[in-house]
């Protein structure tokens, strides 16, 4: 009882020290208002972001805030919804990364032996190649799509996931709890499940949320590429792109790459106060 009233206790605690970030409030400010733009898109932008209804490369206005691009678009409203695309497919090829990679590392580190050797040396080769380069390679081989992109980048991020879980389970396999639970009769998916997740989840989550920026900036650079999500669909790496080629016009390539920015260091504001409250050391010098 006595333990359980620690834990409980210690919840709250963890969860305000985040609050007491100010880079963590800000991060979090900045998630939840790109969301509301994504979500509410259709209400909040001004114009269709494929119409060609204006003229061509306006500087900001009163009417078009961002200007508009060399195909007459309004750059606001490509931006508003772009976030409806960049930002939930690169949550979304960070949970394959983290699913593919967690899956991987487990079986590694619980069989241990051959299988261990085997799925690490499998794991060393895509180490081996600089990511945004096997990503180009794999998503020209399967084609210039958003969908193909997302598989390019989750093939290339597994890996790190991979290494973290065999490492966390090698450590946890030699903890009493794990022995008593094996000479009880558990089954080992029992024991994976039940008696080591626990110890996988925070250390996951935490570079999931730090490797969610990243996956925004390899998925912009495969758009920018021209790799990526394809014309007419509003992106923030490819109207990046289009900024790039006509770099007399700084609008253009300036509003869609401030969004990535920002979009990038939020997630890098919450992924570092996530990783500050889940580790004990440095929650209790934060409460401290």
């Amino acid at each position: 009882m006595k333990l359980n009233l620690l834990k409980s206790s210690n919840k709250p605690k963890n969860s305000e020290s985040i609050w007491r970030q100010p880079l963590a409030v800000v991060g979090i400010g900045i998630i939840a208002t790109w969301t509301f733009l994504a979500v509410f898109a259709p209400w909040i932008a001004p114009f269709d972001p494929n119409a060609q209804d204006a003229d061509k490369f306006l500087s900001p206005s009163s009417v078009h805030w961002m200007g508009t691009d060399e195909l007459n678009r309004d750059i606001w409203s490509r931006i508003v919804y772009g976030a409806r695309i960049s930002l939930p497919y690169s949550i979304l090829l960070v949970f394959l990364s983290a699913t593919l990679g967690s899956i991987v590392g487990a079986i590694s580190g619980y069989a241990g032996g051959k299988v261990d050797s085997f799925l690490m040396r499998v794991t060393d080769i895509f180490f081996a190649f600089p990511g945004i380069v096997l990503a180009m390679a794999v998503a020209a081989a399967l084609g210039p799509q958003i969908r193909n992109a997302v598989i390019a980048i989750t093939i290339v991020a597994w890996p790190v996931y991979a290494r973290l879980v065999r490492g966390l389970i090698l450590n946890a396999k030699q903890n009493d709890y794990v022995t008593a639970s094996a000479l009880l009769g558990s089954s080992s998916r029992r024991t994976m499940f039940v008696d080591l997740r626990p110890n996988l989840s925070g250390p996951v989550f935490v570079l999931a949320s730090l490797e969610v920026g990243n996956a925004l900036l390899l998925l912009s650079g495969l758009s920018f590429l021209g790799l990526g999500a394809q014309p007419p669909t509003a992106e923030w790496g490819a109207m990046v792109s289009m900024g790039a080629a006509n770099f007399d016009r700084w609008w253009v390539g300036l509003f869609p790459g401030l969004a990535i920015l920002t979009a990038v260091l939020a997630f890098n504001f919450i992924g570092d106060a996530l990783r500050d409250a889940l580790d004990p050391r440095t929650a209790k010098a934060l409460r401290d």
